[in-house]
């Protein structure tokens, strides 16, 4: 199944117009386009709108959403243009996993999505470090003072039940942990 999700979410977060999809500005398409869309693929040239669906259920990380007759990717965009988001209040603290020399810059500059359209932020430690794993054998935990940085003006969005997303987190917010 981790194929299968790896491939929705390239389709929906990052080239939709090679698989031939229209996303909406909620980033919204039609179930039944894309799963035609990755038929095209050998690999998945069985799939059914079953099979997508039961991926999406059976997914240890809700990446994906289903409503009706659509889908989308709840987080993880770097499609051109942005998708739109609901600005929530976040919890107290929220944490980001990243590598020792990123870490430096972000503890100078703040957090910027760069390549993606938000930043992502975990809701717990450990969370955070498995992100930063994905960029170091060694990651450091930054936490974010996101309640104090949501008064002072900045959005956030929940992304699913253990990403929340940012447009920007100021350094000032920021404070790297010590190793766990």
């Amino acid at each position: 199944m981790s194929d299968l999700s790896r491939a929705v979410s390239h389709a929906l977060r990052h080239e939709p117009w090679v698989f031939e999809l229209e996303l909406d500005a909620d980033g919204w398409t039609s179930l039944d386009s894309l799963v035609e869309a990755l038929r095209r693929e050998p690999a998945w040239s069985a799939l059914d709108v079953k099979g997508v669906v039961e991926m999406v259920a059976g997914a240890s990380k809700k990446r994906h959403e289903i409503e009706g007759d659509r889908i989308r990717a709840l987080y993880g965009h770097s499609v051109p243009g942005r998708i739109s988001k609901t600005p929530m209040a976040p919890p107290n603290l929220l944490f980001h996993g990243t590598s020792p020399r990123s870490s430096r810059t972000i503890l100078i500059d703040g957090l910027w999505p760069m390549e993606r359209q938000y930043v992502h932020l975990s809701v717990d430690r450990e969370t955070a470090r498995e992100v930063g794993r994905r960029k170091s054998p060694d990651p450091v935990v930054l936490a974010i003072d996101a309640q104090r940085a949501h008064h002072e003006g900045a959005r956030f969005y929940r992304g699913n039940d253990r990403v929340w997303l940012a447009d920007s987190v100021r350094s000032y917010f920021i404070a790297e942990l010590p190793p766990a």
